[in-house]
């Protein structure tokens, strides 16, 4: 597979992704303002934040607000809980919202996740957490997807037995990060490990970890033999960054950075009100000054990151960015 069929379709069931870029979820990074930019520059696929099943069944606010949309499709909502009672009330929650697909959080290494059984703790567990699967897929009618890690250590690589089981269950696609849980983000992914889940499936496939640049994308796909790619960490700071890897966006400029930079800062405040919106977004602030204007670094910078006035910070954050120079820096083309 070559960078260019990136930007060819991809069925996942009976739903089509327009490209094989996938953004994935992250939590506190893919919330709705992030996602409607990835879309609208031409991400295949954008995920919701994790939402936990039991909290949304019961209508907790916050999990609520996860999963509300802007006329993206498919509407991709990723759910994470360890009982199968609740990942399956859920689904059928999201399924009524407006989900076309539903995905089952198997990777988070968090500790706050897998204290609670959640996330990578389910590969510890195979009988359990094909439960889990079993319980979503027969509650849905939408398909149900699988994002998991190699497995919880290098003693136990058990992702491609977890996969196979999983497509037997009804799941329509697959998703594997090349490290195991207790690597976290350390070191660098294992796109060669992939493989053996390739090997298992019938079913898409798509390989997570450590893709910045279109050549990574080329080389964990040849490594991995997976359908599609999904990035995380590399899109933080630049939205377009899954467009231009499946190459269907072109590199912003200087100027076009700063408008979005503050658009993006726009959107947060209308989503979450100001004064919270305030809070959330100061990391992406953070992130598009790292990339796109180094040289603004201390008093300047915490100025910036800190202030209460709105406008005052979009009128730097775009002075800043205009002036940053070069738009391809922190741009790994």
């Amino acid at each position: 597979m070559t960078v260019q069929t990136l930007s060819a379709p991809l069925a996942i069931g009976g739903q089509t992704l327009r490209n094989r870029v996938v953004l994935a979820p992250m939590s506190g990074v893919t919330d709705l303002p992030f996602r409607d930019l990835a879309w609208r520059f031409g991400a295949g696929l954008v995920v919701t934040e994790m939402v936990a099943s039991r909290e949304l069944a019961l209508n907790a606010r916050e999990s609520w607000a996860r999963i509300r949309n802007c006329g993206i499709r498919p509407h991709m909502v990723q759910l994470a809980g360890r009982e199968a009672h609740w990942m399956a009330e859920a689904a059928r929650i999201a399924e009524g919202e407006g989900a076309d697909i539903v995905d089952i959080n198997m990777g988070c290494p968090a500790k706050k996740v897998i204290g609670g059984y959640s996330g990578s703790a389910l590969m510890r567990d195979p009988d359990h957490a094909l439960g889990l699967i079993e319980a979503t897929v027969n509650a849905v009618k939408v398909p149900v997807t699988v994002k998991m890690r190699l497995g919880w250590d290098h003693d136990c690589l058990n992702a491609p037995h977890i996969a196979a089981r999983a497509e037997a269950a009804g799941a329509a696609m697959i998703t594997v990060h090349g490290r195991t849980r207790m690597q976290f983000y350390e070191g660098r992914a294992d796109w060669d490990a992939i493989r053996a889940v390739r090997d298992v499936l019938s079913i898409p496939l798509v390989a997570n970890g450590d893709v910045d640049t279109a050549e990574d994308a080329a080389e964990i796909l040849r490594r991995s033999g997976a359908d599609a790619v999904m990035v995380g960490r590399s899109a933080q700071g630049r939205p377009w960054h899954p467009a231009v890897l499946a190459g269907v966006s072109p590199h912003p400029s200087s100027e076009e950075i700063a408008a979005i930079a503050v658009e993006h800062y726009r959107m947060m405040l209308d989503f979450y009100g100001v004064e919270a919106g305030l809070r959330h977004a100061r990391k992406h602030v953070g992130w598009y000054l790292e990339r796109f204007a180094p040289g603004m670094t201390g008093p300047r910078k915490a100025e910036i990151m800190t202030a209460r006035d709105s406008d005052f910070v979009a009128d730097r954050l775009a002075a800043a960015l205009a002036e940053g120079g070069d738009a391809r820096v922190g741009e790994a083309a």
